[in-house]
């Protein structure tokens, strides 16, 4: 029998979804779940995004669409990078992808030879090292604890930029962890990645508009105006407006990139919808009032969990200050018993608190740091103190 091709075996499923889903059949057999496991906004745009959409399907064409983008949509992007502080960018800087994942996944397509290195920060992103895994390129993981705020030192971008990878790959605010850089932080690894011209870099920042604290978002090309010539900025619909399920993301960055995602695309996507365009060009050009108010939300659910979180004796989190996640260090937990059930790491523990308690939370390995457990404090406010109640009597019942 014909046999599959070898990189299929380097696929792996999405460790969330594994969780999300065994959450969601649980639910659907009759029993109390409340997931804080899936990173999903859970909040709609506003009806102008829907209003936008309707009047696309009205006068549809039918026709394929633009591999780059479509000029209207390229152009909503443009005006939303310089309101974050991306100047002088053009419709040829940009591509677009079926998501912000579609188009990682093309960045490692453009920029990675089999065998070559991609470095990032852990706790990270799972896809991560999946697309690095697939394409066949080696992940250099840097590790960084809660001792250190889950945040990438100098001193280790340094060393880790001494090796020479090929692509550096950036995360800010952080998924999993809800870490944000201060302006000084970011201006310090500019510095750093403008001693080693030979790495691209990717900023993966898909949640730069979910910062609390009057932290602001910043970005290694405002510190550092040199570093555009090799580096690509990734967004997306997803988070920001509630449309993680619309499927677009975009890139700025050289036009050497951008021409090749755009050749990629021709030979699979061809291109994003008339219909998924309109709601896109609508929710970056529209009101930003829904975003805003769902920003001030978050920053308060944060408030609440981080309280919650601080009553369990030696459970430590760092204050997170962006996107909608708390990565707490659980370990405290381990070697410990939980009715009967003796808990050695994290996966046991996530899933001994799915059986007993009836919540769901994706177990820190999954990101590259077995300690944690990531709280994606998104759910209903109905459901978000009942459930942190639920992690607090959990770990009062170990023994």
């Amino acid at each position: 029998m014909p046999q599959l091709a070898q990189r299929v075996g380097r696929a792996k499923p999405s460790a969330i979804m594994v969780i999300a889903e065994k959450a969601k059949q649980l639910k659907a057999a009759g029993h109390d779940i409340i997931s804080f496991s899936i990173g999903v906004p859970n909040f709609l745009p506003g009806e102008h995004v829907y209003a936008a959409a309707r009047e696309a399907l009205s006068h549809d064409s039918g026709q394929y669409g633009s591999n780059r983008g479509a000029d209207t949509l390229l152009d909503a992007f443009l005006r939303h990078i310089e309101a974050l502080g991306f100047n002088g960018y053009t419709r040829m800087n940009l591509a677009v992808g079926i998501g912000a994942k579609q188009v990682l996944y093309n960045l490692a397509e453009v920029l990675l030879n089999d065998g070559e290195e991609i470095c990032f920060a852990a706790p990270y992103w799972t896809t991560y090292h999946d697309i690095a895994d697939i394409v066949g390129a080696k992940a250099n993981v840097l590790h960084c604890g809660p001792a250190q705020n889950y945040k990438l030192t100098p001193q280790q971008l340094d060393s880790a930029l001494a090796r020479r990878p090929k692509v550096f790959l950036f995360n800010n605010p952080s998924n999993p962890t809800g870490m944000v850089y201060t302006r000084e932080e970011i201006a310090a690894l500019a510095d750093v990645l403008a001693k080693y011209p030979d790495t691209w870099i990717i900023t993966d920042d898909i949640y730069n508009s979910m910062v609390f604290d009057g932290i602001g978002y910043h970005n290694f090309v405002f510190a550092r105006p040199e570093l555009r010539d090799r580096l690509v900025f990734v967004d997306s619909v997803s988070k920001t407006y509630g449309m993680p399920g619309w499927r677009v993301g975009l890139i700025a960055g050289p036009e050497s990139v951008a021409k090749a995602i755009t050749t990629l695309n021709s030979n699979h996507i061809t291109s994003v919808p008339e219909v998924i365009n309109a709601a896109a060009i609508a929710a970056f050009s529209g009101p930003q009032d829904i975003p805003q108010a769902k920003c001030r939300e978050f920053s308060e659910k944060r408030d609440i969990v981080l309280g919650a979180l601080a009553k369990i004796p030696g459970v430590v989190c760092p204050r997170p200050q962006g996107a909608f996640y708390a990565f707490p260090d659980i370990s405290v937990a381990f070697g410990k018993s939980h009715s009967g059930k003796r808990i050695e790491n994290d996966v046991d523990l996530c899933a001994a608190l799915l059986e007993a308690k009836g919540v769901a939370c994706v177990p820190g390995s999954a990101f590259g740091e077995p300690r944690a457990m990531r709280i994606s404090y998104t759910c209903p406010t109905a459901q978000l103190e009942p459930g942190l109640a639920r992690i607090i009597e959990f770990f009062a019942e170990l023994n």
